[in-house]
């Protein structure tokens, strides 16, 4: 049986992330300088690779990350099963300490099991796994895409990891994640393996 690579980063660096800004899935920002920078870093490392499809999620961060690969004529789909989480009340505004407090008592009950648990006026973890799944099941059912690439969100994307992996989802913070690394996946038709762990040795190198 073929072995399926999965090729899932993080989109590059906003304004938003520079600033500490809630984005989430209600603020569909640009890349900023660094982050094209960042983009065009992955693609010169990775251009060669033969992908077979690109997946993204329906938010333009995402999508600008891997634009370089899609300019190169890869088929393309948009999933909003891979949009970030929904951070509610919290989304484009700049996080104050009373907020700081609320977000990391929040992660501590997720990461005691109270995955269900909606952060006010958006999603709990729960809710973007269940969303997720017929992402899941639309890439699996495609035997004949041996190769994608995958752009998404830090928060979705360890979410993902844990289905992909078969981890509790209160496991979701053992993942790291950086503005546009890289996990690369291996999958043999029964379960996922990491190649690569949050890899970012493509940002250290120079484009020529």
């Amino acid at each position: 049986m073929s072995i399926k690579k999965v090729y899932l980063i993080r989109h590059g660096q906003t304004d938003y992330n520079l600033q500490g800004i809630v984005q989430g899935s209600g603020v569909d920002s640009s890349l900023n300088a660094e982050g094209q920078r960042q983009a065009a870093l992955f693609f010169e490392k990775y251009k060669d690779v033969a992908f077979d499809k690109i997946y993204t999620s329906t938010l333009q961060r995402s999508i600008q990350s891997v634009q370089k690969f899609i300019d190169l004529g890869l088929p393309h789909d948009k999933h909003a099963g891979l949009n970030e989480i929904n951070w509610g009340t919290r989304e484009g505004t700049r996080i104050t300490p009373e907020e700081d407090a609320y977000y990391f008592e929040l992660l501590e009950t997720w990461g005691k099991g109270g995955t269900s648990i909606c952060i006010e006026g958006g999603e709990s973890p729960e809710l973007v796994w269940d969303r997720q799944k017929e992402f899941i099941d639309l890439m699996l059912s495609r035997p004949e895409e041996e190769t994608i690439l995958v752009c998404m969100h830090g928060r979705a994307m360890r979410i993902l990891l844990c289905q992909l992996l078969r981890y509790p989802l209160r496991c979701m913070d053992e993942f790291r994640h950086h503005n546009l690394c890289l996990y690369e996946l291996d999958y043999t038709g029964s379960m996922f393996s990491v190649k690569k762990y949050c890899d970012i040795a493509h940002l250290e190198q120079n484009i020529v």
